[in-house]
C-alpha cells in the first residue's frame, strides 16, 4: 500500500499539484495526508504524524519533493531511518530510497542538505528584503474589514450619542469592540 504526504507553508498555497503527483504515483486519495500552514522546520505536524502512523511494514511513504517532508538533514534522516527500521519504503518524487545502497544514502543526504540550504536562503532573502525601508513600508499588516467611510459613520453616530455601541454593532454587523476600534481608527486619521 502507498501512503502520500504533502505540505504547504501558508494557507494561500495550493496542494493540488502535490495531490495530483501523489495520485499519479499510485496513492489513493483517501491515503493522502496533508499539512497546511506549517513550515518544514516544525516536526509536530498532524498530517505528518498521521501519515507515519498509517504506514506498516512493506508499505511505501511517498512525498512529492524532499522539502515537503523536512527542511533539514537531521530531521529528514531521522524520519527515513525510522521508516527503514519499521520496514517501510520511502519514495521521494519518482525515486525509491534503498537503505542498503550507499549511493542512495548519499543521494538522500545530498537532497536533504539542498532542502535545508534552500530554507536558509529563503530566510536570508526575507531578512534582506525586510531590511529595506521601502519593503517595510508596504507591509501594513492585516487591513480592517470595515471601509474608512463606515469608520466615519460609526464615529459620528457615537459622538452624537443617538445610538449606543450595541445598537451600532447590530446595524453594522460587527462586535461592540469593533465599533470602538472603527471610531478610534477614524479619530486617529483626523489627528494626522
Amino acid at each position: 500500500m502507498k501512503v502520500g504526504y504533502s505540505r504547504v507553508s501558508t494557507n494561500d498555497q495550493d496542494v493540488a499539484a502535490q495531490h495530483k503527483f501523489l495520485r499519479d504515483a499510485g496513492v489513493d486519495e483517501d491515503r493522502i495526508y496533508t499539512d497546511v500552514g506549517f513550515t518544514g522546520k516544525n516536526l509536530q505536524r498532524a498530517g505528518l504524524s498521521e501519515a507515519l502512523a498509517a504506514v506498516r511494514e512493506g508499505d511505501t511513504l511517498v512525498v512529492p519533493k524532499m522539502d515537503r517532508l523536512a527542511r533539514n538533514v537531521e530531521d529528514t534522516l531521522q524520519i527515513v531511518r525510522e521508516l527503514t527500521e519499521r520496514g517501510v519504503i520511502f519514495q521521494m518524487g519518482h525515486t525509491v530510497y534503498d537503505p542498503h545502497d550507499p549511493w542512495s544514502k548519499l543521494f538522500l543526504t545530498f537532497l536533504a542538505a539542498i532542502a535545508e540550504a534552500e530554507g536558509g536562503w529563503i530566510s536570508l532573502r526575507t531578512q534582506e528584503g525586510m531590511a529595506r525601508p521601502s519593503v517595510r513600508k508596504k507591509l501594513k499588516g492585516r487591513q480592517p474589514a470595515i471601509p474608512p467611510a463606515t469608520d466615519a459613520a460609526i464615529a459620528k453616530a457615537l459622538d452624537e450619542g443617538d445610538q449606543s455601541a450595541a445598537d451600532l454593532a447590530r446595524v453594522f454587523r460587527i462586535s461592540r469592540s469593533g465599533v470602538y476600534r472603527a471610531a478610534a481608527r477614524h479619530r486617529a486619521k483626523g489627528d494626522q
